[in-house]
This record gives C-alpha cells, sequence and structure tokens, in this order.
C-alpha cells in the first residue's frame, strides 16, 4: 500500500466530516475530500511537520471549500430535481433530526465567520484546541475561548428562538 493510500484511509473520514459540517451537503463534501487530498499530494512538500498532518489536511480543505464557495456565487443556481422520501424510514424522527440541524446551521451561519468555523472544527470534525489553533496561527488558550463564546452564542440563539 502507498503512502498515499495509508494517508487517504487514516485521514479521509475526518476531512469528509469536516467538508459535511461545514458545507451542509455530503456530495459537495465527497467532491471536496476528494480534492484536498489531491491538492496534498500535489503539494506534500509544503507539508512542513509544524502542525498534525489531519490539521494540515483541513486547512487544505477549508481553502478549497472557501474557493469553492466563491465560484458558486457567481454562478446562477439551478432549480433541484424533486427527490421522493424514502417510505420506509421514519419521516416524523427524520424531519425532527433536519429541523434541528438546520436550526444550528442557520444560527450558526448568522455568527462571526471565525465563531463558526471553530465551533465546526471542534464539534463535527473533533479536532483539538491544539490543531485548530494551529490552523489559524493562534494559543490553544485563544481557541478554547473562542470555541466557548461561539457554544454559548449559539445556545443563546437557540433559547431565543425557543421562547419567541
Amino acid at each position: 500500500m502507498s503512502e498515499l493510500e495509508q494517508l487517504y484511509r487514516r485521514y479521509c473520514q475526518d476531512v469528509y466530516l469536516y467538508l459535511k459540517a461545514l458545507t451542509g451537503d455530503a456530495a459537495m463534501a465527497e467532491e471536496l475530500t476528494a480534492e484536498t487530498f489531491l491538492r496534498a499530494c500535489a503539494h506534500a512538500e509544503r507539508f512542513r511537520g509544524d502542525c498534525d498532518i489531519r490539521t494540515w489536511l483541513c486547512q487544505i480543505a477549508k481553502n478549497l471549500y472557501f474557493s469553492h464557495h466563491r465560484r458558486q456565487k457567481r454562478l446562477v443556481p439551478l432549480p433541484e430535481q424533486f427527490d421522493p422520501p424514502d417510505p420506509y424510514t421514519n419521516i416524523e424522527q427524520d424531519y425532527e433530526n433536519k429541523e434541528s440541524l438546520q436550526r444550528v446551521r442557520r444560527h450558526l451561519e448568522g455568527m462571526k465567520e471565525t465563531y463558526r468555523q471553530v465551533f465546526t472544527l471542534r464539534v463535527y470534525s473533533e479536532l483539538s484546541y491544539a490543531q485548530i489553533a494551529a490552523l489559524f496561527g493562534r494559543t490553544e488558550g485563544w481557541a478554547r475561548v473562542t470555541f466557548l463564546r461561539a457554544k454559548r452564542k449559539l445556545q443563546q440563539q437557540m433559547a431565543k428562538e425557543e421562547q419567541t
């Protein structure tokens, strides 16, 4: 097994989950995950070893997502095709889960970019505070404080929404 295959097998799921949380779209997350590993392979000489490899891969993934997002702003969206629900699933439970996730995403979108990114990296990608700090070029304490502020703000917004 080549080093690239080992790298992919070890970190693919982490990168995918991070991108899925960032994009909210499984297909886009898969596409960007593949692109992340292609970029990592093409630019392996740029990895200096001053951070964890997973952190480096997530940084590549984040940059690809933002590049993709900028390109998408220039395109006119096409209408999505109707995909009928599977009648064998528990529709009520699926609806509640999707509704809850949509609420969290909606509130995250309204937050400052830094808060949103740190929260996503910590919760969905399960990166350590040290890894998050390395991504932003900050201290571990900064990552902890930023995450706690983002979490508190999200909780306040959701509680406020429930009251209305």
